[in-house]
């Protein structure tokens, strides 16, 4: 892959992950919810599109891709805790690991 792409990927995902967590960090608009655990499942999706963006703007390094998100996401839901119109729930965490699962087979497909 050219380099200006790749430095174009790391872009993108340096300013996503500043996106995704300022909106996390707005009150929580009204969203019509269509089963139980429907913010899991955002959650897992939203953890491994970003892994997903991460892994093409690195491929070489899966573990810290994954081990550096979850950080962000322990980081996300502390910072959640400490507003007062959102709050911190370590389930929201562990959706975010089941994303990152998701994405595992793909990251260790030519290893």
């Amino acid at each position: 892959m050219p380099s200006s792409v790749r430095k174009l990927l790391r872009v993108s995902f340096a300013i996503a992950l500043i996106a995704v967590f300022w909106l996390a960090l707005l009150p929580t608009p009204d969203v019509v919810r269509l089963f139980a655990w429907q913010d899991k499942i955002e959650h897992a999706v939203l953890f491994a599109l970003l892994a997903l963006l991460a892994l093409a703007a690195w491929p070489q390094r899966p573990l810290a891709i994954a081990l550096g998100l979850l950080l962000y996401g322990a980081a996300m839901e502390f910072a959640q805790s400490m507003t007062a119109h959102r709050f911190g729930d370590p389930w929201d965490w562990v959706a975010d690991a089941v994303g990152l699962l998701i994405l595992l087979p793909f990251a260790l497909r030519d290893r």
